[in-house]
């Protein structure tokens, strides 16, 4: 299977939700689990039906997350030389040739994007049409919205 590309921080993230789950989570489900056998008749147990709900479900989310972990190519933007260029991982300073507007985006791995953080996913059409581009670069991105010009302003290794 191929390598999923991950930041540092999103592989952070991942661990610290797996630790949460395994140390935290699984434990106190285990013992909601065991309170709801010793009262008894399981059939009517309403406790009990959640719980094993619950527990599939964290069972599910630590495979998950094992799984993500174990297919990630972990990235640390931080320890690449600056060149200039949009890499995977740099934060991009990006201005609207038309609007005048600025925004700011981090190219991050899928499992990682939020746009309402400004993470943008290494295959979004924007990433794509920045990776390998330089400061000062105008970009054009095609968006459902027409084409969008971007003139590349800053590119960060943070």
């Amino acid at each position: 299977m191929d390598k999923t590309p991950m930041t540092a921080a999103g592989e952070a993230t991942l661990r610290a939700e797996l630790n949460r789950l395994t140390r935290v989570e699984r434990p106190r489900i285990i013992k909601e689990i065991a309170a709801a056998l010793a009262q008894g008749d399981l059939r009517e147990n309403a406790e009990f039906q959640y719980a094993k709900e619950e527990q599939g479900f964290i069972e599910g989310r630590l495979a998950e997350i094992a799984s993500k972990l174990s297919n990630a190519q972990i990235i640390d933007c931080t320890a690449i030389p600056p060149t200039g260029k949009v890499i995977f991982g740099t934060t991009v300073h990006l201005l609207n040739v038309e609007t005048d507007e600025e925004v700011i985006y981090q190219v991050v791995g899928d499992d990682e994007s939020d746009i309402k953080a400004n993470k943008i996913s290494v295959y979004s059409p924007i990433a794509r049409a920045l990776v390998g581009k330089s400061i000062d670069d105008v970009v054009v991105v095609v968006a459902p919205s027409g084409d969008i010009e971007y003139e590349i302003c800053k590119v960060e290794h943070i």
